[in-house]
C-alpha cells in the first residue's frame, strides 16, 4: 500500500470524561395537578375503589376454599392508572406494591401481599389531609375495581386469547406461554453521602452497610424467583394436573444479574388457565406459542450449468460462525472444507439423536443454503483459489419439515445453543439465526425470544444476525399474505407498511442486527413481473418496520430476491424458473436426489441475513480483538440507501423498509484515500449520568476556505445494557440507555464541552455554530425523516453532508449515559463508536491528512498527561 499503511481504521480519541449535562425531565399531567387541587374528591374515589377491590378479593378467597381450588400465594393483582411521567418505583417505595409490569397509556399492573391494602389506604387518608410524604397519591389517577378484570386481561392476554377468553372451555386443554415477574418489593438502598462529621471509620462502615444491603437485595430477588417457580408448579401441575415445558429466565453469571421475570410454556385445562391468569398476582403476559416454520419452499430445480472452484479450508485461527437452522449437508463439496464437524449438534428432542445434524428440508435444504451464503456472500466462486473466511458450526433446531417442535421453547433453546457454542473451544461470537415466527411481532412487551437475544448480547460478547421474516403468498386473518394485500386493493410497496407486514418475532430484538431483503432488478417477461421496479427496491415479501417502541427495523437489507406475479384470476404469486435472475445464487442441498449443487431457485430474508453474517466474519478476521458491538457498528456504518431513494422518494418508506440501507464489505473493513473511518477501540463502559467526549481533528487542508467539497459525515453508536422484560418502554426496558450528540459547525471544542458537561462555566455558547442537518436527528421532529429518530434503538446511526470549508477545527461527539430501570449506581452500558468522513466527489484525498492529525493529537495528549504526572 502507498505511504506504508494499509488503510486500517484510525483511532477515535477519547478526549474527556465527565458528568453529562442532561436536559429534560418528567412533565406532570393535568390530571395530577387537578388531584392536588381536589384532594378530598380524589381520595374518596380511590378509597371507594380500594374498598371494592378488597371486598371482591375476600369473596374470591372464600369461594376458593368452598370449591377446594389450589392455594394461592399471598397477594392480590391490582391495575393502576398513573401519571405517565411517574417513576413507577415510587409505587413500591411508598405503598409496598410489587411492580408486575408497566403497560401502555400509564397503566401499571402491581401486586400487594396485603389484601387489606393498609399502606395504600393510609396514604390516601394522609393525602386528603395534606400529610407529608403522601404526594404520590396525586399521580395515582385510578384503581381499577372491575370484578371481571376486563382491562387487566386486555393488557395481559394476546389479542387472540383476549378474543377467546369468554368462550374458553373449562375441560379443553390449552398451550400458552406465561410470563411471571419475580422482583418483589426489596429495593437497592440509597447510596450514602459522606457527611462533614464522618470519620474514615464511620464512612467505611456506611459504605460497607450499603454494599451489604445491595447484595441482600439481589439475593432476595433470586430467592423470589425460585419461590415463584415452585408456586407455579404447585398450581399448574399439582392443582390442575397440567404440565410445564421449558422455563426461560436470565441465567445469572455473577451476583449482580437481575432475574426480573421468567416465562414458561404451559399445557393446562381451561379452568386452570382462567384461575391462574385471574388470580395469580404476578402474571404479566399470556400469549399463544408462535408458529415457527420455514416459508414455503416450492422451488423448481434448475440444471447444473457450471463448475466451481474447490474451496480451501479456513485458517486454524479463522472466526467461527454458528448457523442455527435446519441442519447442514456437511459433505457438500462447496461447504465441507469449512465445516467444524466435531462441534455439530442437534438440539431437537428425543427420539432425534444429538448427532443427527443433516439438512432434511426438501427440496434443496435451508440451513445448507444459509451456510453457503455465510461462506461465499453474494456469489459462488467459479475460478481461481478461494479460501473460506470462517468455520461453520452446525446447530440444528428445525425438524425435517422446517418446523420448530412445540415442545421446544424458543428462548430457552436459543440460550442453550449460544451458551454451548460460545463456551466451546472456538468461543464462537457470531451467530446466524434465519428463523422467525410466522406472523408479525407483538408490540406490548418484548417477547421472551427477542429478550433472550438482548440478554445473551449483554451477558456475552456475541453478535446475532437475524432475518426479519417473509410474508407468505396468503395467510389467515388477522395476518395477511402478499396476495391478500393485493386482493384487498393494497399496492406494492405500500402494503409492506401494513401492521401484518411488520417484522416477525424475534427480529424486534434491540441487539440483533435484523436484516430485510431487496430485489435485484425489474423483471418483466413471459407473463411474469417482479414487484420491484428497479434495483434494490424492497422485496415483495420482506417484512418491514418500525419495530417495537418505533425502533428502526430492519437495520439493514441485503439481496434476497423477489417474488413474481402473473395477472389473472386468480392472481398467481410464485418463483418460476424463467425468473431465476431475480433470485439469489445459493448453495443447494442434494440430499433429496439429483440436482445442481448451486442454483437460483429460492428467495427470502433467510438468505439475505447470512450475507451480512459474511461481512461480520470478515470483520472478526480483520479485527479479532475488537468487540461484537464494534462489528455491529461498522456493518451499519457501511450501509447506504440505494440510488432510487435519492429521487425525492418517500423517506418514511425507505427507513421502514431498508433501515440504514445495504452494507458493504469494503466500507466496513477498510478505508480509501477518499473515505476514513475512526473507531473507539475496545469496549467502553458508561454509567447513567456520565459523558464521554471524543475529538476528531480536521486537517487545515480539508477546511481550506477556497474548497467547497461535499463531505459525507456518518456516526454510528452501538451499545448494550441489561434488559428487563416487564417494562413497556425503551428507556425502562434497559438498565442504562445511551445516546449521542455532536458539535456544531463553527463550535469550538471548549464551547462543546460547556454544552455537554455539567459543571462547566456557562455562557452564550449554546448559540454558537450551526447544527448539522442530520438525516434522522435526535427527535422525531428533527432531521429530514419525520416519525423516526436515531436514539430509539441500541444502534444509532445518522449522516449528513457538509461543505468542506464549513467543517470545524475539531469535530466532537459526546456519548451520554441515562438512567434506565436500574437504581444501582454501578450499573453501566457498554458501547462502541464509529465516525466516518467521505469526499463524495472524490476531489481530494483525506485519509493521510486525518491519520497525521490524529497521530499529532495523540502525541499532544500524551505530553499533557506526562506533564500532569510530573
Amino acid at each position: 500500500m502507498p505511504n506504508g499503511h494499509s488503510f486500517q481504521h484510525l483511532p477515535l480519541i477519547l478526549r474527556e470524561r465527565g458528568v453529562a449535562k442532561l436536559s429534560g425531565g418528567g412533565s406532570v399531567a393535568d390530571r395530577t395537578r387537578d388531584n392536588r387541587t381536589n384532594r378530598g374528591t380524589h381520595s374518596a374515589n380511590l378509597q371507594s375503589s380500594a374498598s371494592s377491590v378488597i371486598s371482591l378479593r375476600r369473596a374470591a378467597l372464600e369461594r376458593r376454599t368452598t370449591e377446594s381450588l389450589p392455594d394461592l400465594p399471598p397477594g392480590i393483582p391490582l391495575l393502576l392508572e398513573v401519571d405517565p411521567g411517574l417513576d413507577i418505583d415510587l409505587l413500591r417505595h411508598h405503598f409496598n406494591f410489587e411492580i408486575v409490569s408497566e403497560e401502555e397509556s400509564g397503566f401499571v399492573i402491581v401486586a400487594s401481599d396485603d389484601i387489606d391494602l393498609s399502606e395504600f389506604l393510609t396514604a390516601i387518608t394522609g393525602f386528603a389531609s395534606e400529610v407529608r410524604g403522601t404526594a404520590t397519591i396525586a399521580s395515582v389517577h385510578r384503581l381499577d375495581d372491575d370484578p371481571d378484570q376486563h382491562q387487566r386481561l386486555r393488557l395481559i392476554l394476546s389479542e387472540r386469547l383476549f378474543g377467546l377468553w369468554p368462550n374458553i372451555d373449562d375441560n379443553a386443554k390449552y398451550v400458552v406461554d406465561i410470563g411471571v415477574t419475580c422482583l418483589g418489593t426489596r429495593e437497592i438502598p440509597t447510596v450514602p453521602e459522606k457527611g462533614k462529621l464522618d470519620t474514615d471509620a464511620t464512612w467505611a462502615r456506611k459504605e460497607s452497610d450499603w454494599a451489604n444491603g445491595r447484595t441482600e437485595a439481589y439475593d432476595a430477588w433470586y430467592d423470589i424467583q425460585e419461590q415463584r417457580l415452585d408456586e407455579v408448579r404447585r398450581i399448574i401441575v399439582e392443582g390442575y394436573k397440567g404440565s410445564i415445558g421449558q422455563i426461560y429466565h436470565a441465567d445469572p453469571t455473577d451476583a449482580v444479574t437481575l432475574p426480573d421475570s421468567f416465562t414458561m410454556r404451559v399445557e393446562v385445562s381451561g379452568k386452570g388457565l382462567k384461575d391462574f391468569v385471574l388470580n395469580f398476582p404476578f402474571v404479566f403476559e399470556v400469549v399463544e406459542p408462535d408458529e415457527i416454520t420455514l416459508p414455503d419452499l416450492d422451488s423448481e430445480t434448475g440444471v447444473e450449468a457450471d463448475r466451481y472452484t474447490t474451496p480451501q479450508p479456513p485458517g486454524d485461527d479463522a472466526p467461527a460462525v454458528c448457523v442455527i437452522d435446519s441442519g447442514i449437508q456437511e459433505e457438500h463439496l462447496l461447504l465441507e472444507p469449512g465445516i467444524d464437524k466435531p462441534t455439530s449438534r442437534c438440539f431437537l428432542p428425543p427420539p432425534t439423536n444429538a448427532t443427527d445434524v443433516a439438512d432434511y428440508v426438501a427440496p434443496g435444504g435451508h440451513g445448507t443454503r444459509v451456510a453457503g451464503a455465510v461462506l461465499y456472500g453474494e456469489s459462488i466462486r467459479r475460478e481461481g483459489t478461494y479460501q473460506l473466511p470462517c468455520w461453520i458450526q452446525n446447530a440444528r433446531i428445525l425438524d425435517a419439515s422446517g418446523e420448530l417442535p412445540k415442545a421446544l421453547f424458543p428462548a430457552a433453546l436459543l440460550h442453550a445453543v449460544v451458551t454451548h457454542f460460545h463456551r466451546g473451544p472456538r468461543k464462537t461470537r457470531i451467530f446466524n439465526h434465519s428463523i422467525n415466527a410466522d406472523s408479525h411481532c407483538r408490540l406490548r412487551h418484548m417477547s421472551a425470544w427477542a429478550a433472550e437475544i438482548d440478554s445473551l448480547c449483554q451477558l456475552f460478547d456475541v453478535l446475532i444476525v437475524q432475518s426479519t421474516g417473509n410474508l407468505r403468498s396468503t395467510a389467515p386473518a388477522p395476518n395477511a399474505g402478499v396476495r391478500d394485500h393485493l386482493n384487498a386493493g393494497r399496492t406494492y410497496p405500500e402494503f409492506l407498511l401494513e401492521t401484518s407486514a411488520r417484522v416477525a418475532n424475534p427480529a424486534q430484538s434491540l441487539q440483533a442486527i435484523s436484516v430485510g431483503s431487496v430485489a435485484y432488478n425489474l423483471y418483466e417477461s413471459t407473463g411474469w413481473r417482479s414487484f420491484a421496479n428497479q434495483e434494490a427496491e424492497p422485496s415483495g415479501f420482506s417484512r418491514s418496520g418500525l419495530g417495537i417502541w418505533d425502533v428502526i427495523k430492519p437495520e439493514i437489507v441485503e439481496f434476497g430476491g423477489d417474488l413474481l406475479s402473473s395477472p389473472g384470476t386468480p392472481l398467481i404469486i410464485s418463483t418460476p424458473t424463467e425468473g431465476r435472475d431475480c433470485y439469489p445464487e445459493l448453495v443447494r442441498s442434494t440430499f433429496h436426489g439429483p440436482g445442481p449443487a448451486v442454483d437460483r431457485d429460492e428467495i427470502g430474508t433467510s438468505f439475505a441475513a447470512p450475507k451480512v453474517t459474511h461481512i461480520a466474519a470478515h470483520l472478526q478476521r480483520v479485527l479479532p480483538d475488537e468487540s461484537c458491538l464494534l462489528y455491529r457498528a461498522l456493518i451499519v456504518q457501511s450501509a447506504r440507501w440505494p440510488e432510487w431513494t435519492r429521487n425525492g422518494v418517500n423517506t418514511n418508506l425507505a427507513i421502514r423498509t431498508l433501515g440504514y440501507g445495504i452494507p458493504d464489505l469494503e466500507r466496513a473493513t477498510t478505508n480509501t484515500d477518499y473515505r476514513t473511518t475512526l473507531i473507539a477501540s475496545g469496549e467502553t463502559g458508561i454509567r447513567a449520568g456520565d459523558c464521554d467526549i471524543f475529538q476528531v481533528p480536521i486537517p487545515e487542508d480539508l477546511r481550506r476556505p477556497g474548497y467547497e467539497y461535499d463531505i459525507l459525515v456518518e456516526v454510528t453508536l452501538s451499545y448494550v445494557a441489561q434488559p428487563r422484560r416487564t417494562r413497556r418502554n425503551l428507556r425502562r426496558y434497559l438498565s442504562t440507555w445511551v445516546d449521542w450528540k455532536s458539535s456544531k459547525l463553527g463550535e469550538s471544542i471548549e464551547a462543546f464541552r460547556r454544552r455537554a458537561l455539567k459543571g462547566q462555566d456557562s455562557d452564550d455558547s449554546a448559540a454558537q455554530g450551526t447544527t448539522l442537518r442530520w438525516t434522522l436527528g435526535a427527535r422525531t421532529d428533527h432531521g429530514d425523516i419525520q416519525g423516526a429518530k436515531r436514539s430509539s434503538g441500541t444502534v444509532q446511526k445518522d449522516w449528513a453532508i457538509v461543505k468542506s470549508n464549513e467543517l470545524p477545527e475539531d469535530f466532537c461527539i459526546a456519548v451520554m449515559g441515562h438512567e434506565g430501570w436500574s437504581k444501582d449506581p454501578d450499573s453501566a452500558a457498554r458501547y462502541a463508536l464509529a465516525v466516518s468522513f467521505e469526499v463524495v466527489g472524490r476531489e481530494i484525498a483525506i485519509y493521510d491528512g486525518l491519520r497525521v492529525a490524529v497521530e499529532e493529537l495523540q502525541s499532544e495528549l500524551e505530553t499533557e498527561i506526562q506533564v500532569e504526572s510530573d
